[in-house]
């Protein structure tokens, strides 16, 4: 827990210090006035749907007892329905694949494959928002599925120390930074603490990171 914590506060205390390191050149180095960027005067935030798509990373533990998680690589899709400019009802899929440690054993298994797909969830809300940026918050629950025996021939997961292959309830809390590049295309970076239950051994937690775009269509919210 200490360490997703620490994730996340690491994640927002760098954004703020690029913030201010930004805020700082613009004050010591001031540049000559020019027009507005055009291409964002028209961000209204008035869109009834966003789409996003990007790259995610997840550290995740394979097992009850592992000393060493693994980081895994994968996607993150999402579809937002804005019922207004603040809030939005949200589903999301995403995937995380790649190879897990295992404890000392005697089948010579090493690194094998593991993978945990999350089905999600819930209300998204925009709490800040200009024509450049906006910042989201959300809290999605639903189901993972964890896939840990693929490599193992056989060999029993919980000799290894990783869990069997099972879905378990599966939830993310985070939030989310988007830049916009235009009224309808932005960039976007997403910081989440993601909790499962596997083997029913309680809640574990992982840190997760996602980047990628967003686009906006059916303009017209009231």
């Amino acid at each position: 827990m200490r360490s997703t914590r620490f994730s996340c506060l690491t994640f927002v205390a760098i954004v703020f210090l690029i913030s201010c390191a930004s805020g700082r050149a613009q004050s010591s180095n001031p540049q000559p006035a020019v027009a507005p960027n055009s291409a964002l005067a028209g961000v209204k935030y008035d869109y009834k749907w966003e789409l996003y798509g990007g790259f995610a990373y997840s550290h995740f533990n394979a097992g009850p007892n592992l000393l060493q998680g693994a980081n895994l690589g994968g996607f993150d899709v999402q579809a937002a329905r804005f019922l207004n400019q603040r809030w939005a009802a949200v589903g999301n899929v995403r995937g995380y694949y790649g190879t897990s440690g295992t404890v000392p054993n005697a089948y010579g298994i090493r690194g094998p494959f593991v993978s945990e797909n999350m089905f999600l969830a819930g209300p998204e809300f925009r709490a800040l928002s200009n024509e450049h940026a906006s910042m989201t918050l959300h809290a999605l629950v639903g189901g993972a599925y964890g896939d840990f025996e693929r490599d193992l021939s056989g060999v029993p997961p919980a000799a290894l120390g990783l869990f069997s292959n099972q879905f378990a309830f599966g939830s993310a809390f985070g939030g989310s930074i988007d830049l916009n590049r235009s009224p309808r295309l932005a960039f976007r970076i997403s910081s989440d603490a993601t909790f499962t239950d596997f083997g029913s051994a309680g809640l574990k937690d992982q840190f997760a990171l996602s980047v990628g775009l967003i686009y906006r269509l059916d303009k017209g919210l009231k």
